[in-house]
């Protein structure tokens, strides 16, 4: 397959989970990676599963809340592959607390990550996506940046942000021919979600509690959010801007 052929992809937060998802399936379909996060070690093992199924990539160690790292990314994607055509903002935090259990340094930090990091990362790739003639930044939200949850105070309050981010953003350079959606998933089977039900009788409890809530019967995947990803980056979605996505088994329905 190659959807992307001759595109070059930036994606934050790609060492594990989505991101690594992400990854292996835009280069599937022939693009040239980069994945940038705060552990090299993840994302050595990324560049290393994709090169054994024949793609090219490279790993940039970046902390999206640092301006000089957000740069620094950008700058070393066009130096190895020439260009930048596709910005996935994908690096996030989870939180689960009240406005009263969360301390302020938390709070700040969830902001910083979920919030400042896409827009710094957006605007260091701006430059480069105006000389590809365009391009595809790609955020990932969550549903609960679109309805909320218990406990979950600043999380939503962050992806609530990134859902108007994203929506001003792709009106801001609609003009430069840069495309600006967001991905909101559900519930999604990663590390972080095991950890947060744990194994214990109770962990089970709750966490079969939560599939019952899905209509479709089962915890999203990390290739779900990927092959989406791989739609918005591809020309298939040449006409599509501004979109905030639920991706969510169903549960946005009810």
């Amino acid at each position: 397959m190659t959807r992307l052929a001759g595109q070059v992809a930036l994606i934050t937060g790609g060492g594990t989970g989505i991101g690594r998802a992400i990854a292996q399936a835009f280069a599937r379909e022939g693009a040239k990676v980069v994945v940038a996060a705060r552990r090299k070690d993840k994302l050595t093992d990324v560049v290393k599963a994709i090169a054994a199924q024949g793609g090219e990539a490279l790993a940039v160690e970046c902390d999206v809340t640092h301006s000089a790292d957000a740069e620094k990314a950008v700058r070393e994607t066009t130096h190895r592959f020439g260009k930048l055509d596709t910005l996935v903002n994908n690096a996030g935090l989870w939180s689960s607390a009240t406005i009263e259990t969360i301390s302020e340094a938390d709070f700040e930090q969830v902001m910083r990550v979920n919030v400042t990091g896409p827009y710094l990362m957006s605007r260091a790739a701006l430059p480069a996506l105006r000389q590809a003639a365009g391009g595809s930044i790609i955020n990932t939200g969550s549903v609960l940046g679109l309805y909320a949850m218990k406990s979950r105070a600043a999380y939503c309050a962050s992806k609530g942000a990134v859902t108007m981010l994203t929506k001003a953003m792709a009106l801001d350079h609609a003009q430069d021919k840069i495309r600006v959606n967001c991905i909101c998933p559900a519930l999604v089977e990663t590390d972080m979600v095991k950890d947060l039900f744990g194994a214990s009788p109770e962990g089970q409890a709750v966490r079969r509690a939560r599939l019952a809530g899905i209509p479709l019967g089962r915890i999203g995947q990390p290739q779900d959010v990927a092959e989406l990803a791989v739609y918005l980056a591809s020309p298939e979605s040449s006409w599509m801007t501004g979109t905030v996505i639920p991706l969510d088994g169903g549960i946005s329905a009810s």
